[in-house]
């Protein structure tokens, strides 16, 4: 098994392309390196340099890769779509000009299921031709990443958006054509969705082409699907916990990776809040020590 580590903006509170209480993309990739990490991901496009000319050399000099970049955007909604393709298209394009693979696709948080994340069976479903429109926006985009870019591209299920719950993702995999939509599997969103990360993974490995290592406190998850706390402040609340501190049972996840000989990048990300006191570069470290610790 050759499983490398790497890390995330998001894990620097890094949502948005701006915001006057982030830390400087330079600041973030001193900070992953330091932690030990040897890849990143873009994060939202527009938060580091497009222009390969600025970036590449920033990388050389930290001994360190892309690993992917993220669309994270309102597939949901019909309306977005020409920012949906526009960040998708110069996300493809990034990938590429730093020979990165994995482009994930995140439909981001819709007000309509913002109140429901954590609580399948209250969220407000699609009609028919609604969720038809949704999966061929998801499927377009998948195409052309893999196509047209040669990129691998991965579906996320993310919290208080229309790819929330299991059952959604499984028939989006059920309507897409693997060969062009693998899963890019995150952890904790999982968890917070109300499903076992584990058993998802012993049915679906297959198609995972990528991993996101997340962790759940189940406390505040408890309290925020209570309380239908907002998804970002939940992560104000320490949602996102450090790995091994949570639900997640994380050498139960690196044995089912063992099993299928899975290779490639698997991504930490704590999500956390930027505006608020912390220490990302100590959780970065501690996270790292923990895979570590058990065999990663």
């Amino acid at each position: 098994m050759t499983i490398k580590i790497g890390n995330a903006p998001c894990s620097w509170g890094i949502e948005f392309a701006s915001d006057p209480s982030y830390p400087t993309w330079q600041s973030v990739l001193d900070q992953c390196a330091a932690a030990g990490y040897k890849g990143i991901e873009l994060g939202p496009i527009g938060y580091m340099p497009e222009d390969p000319a600025v970036l590449a050399p920033a990388l050389a000099d930290r001994d360190l890769a892309i690993i992917g970049g993220v669309v994270f955007r309102p597939f949901h909604d019909a309306d977005k779509w020409d920012e949906v393709l526009d960040a998708s298209v110069r996300t493809c394009k990034a990938l590429i000009a730093h020979g990165a693979q994995h482009l994930v696709l995140i439909d981001s948080i819709s007000p309509r299921r913002a109140p429901t994340a954590g609580r399948a069976d209250e969220a407000e479903q699609m009609e028919t031709a609604e969720w038809a429109a949704f999966r061929d926006r998801i499927a377009t985009i998948a195409r052309m990443g893999a196509e047209e870019y040669g990129l691998t591209v991965g579906i996320h299920a993310h919290a208080a958006g229309f790819l929330d719950f299991e059952p959604e993702l499984e028939r989006l995999l059920d309507e897409v054509d693997e060969d062009i939509l693998k899963i890019c599997f995150d952890t904790g969103h999982h968890s917070y969705a109300g499903y076992d990360p584990v058993a998802f993974m012993k049915r679906h490995m297959d198609r995972i082409s990528y991993m996101h290592f997340k962790d759940i406190d189940p406390a505040v998850k408890a309290d925020v699907v209570e309380k239908r706390t907002d998804f970002y402040k939940a992560c104000g609340q320490g949602i996102f916990c450090n790995l091994g501190k949570g639900d997640v049972d994380f050498p139960a996840v690196r044995q089912v990776l063992l099993d299928h000989g899975f290779e490639g990048w698997c991504t930490v990300e704590q999500d956390c809040d930027p505006s608020l006191p912390g220490t990302p570069l100590e959780d970065a470290k501690a996270n790292r020590a923990y895979l570590q610790s058990i065999g990663f």
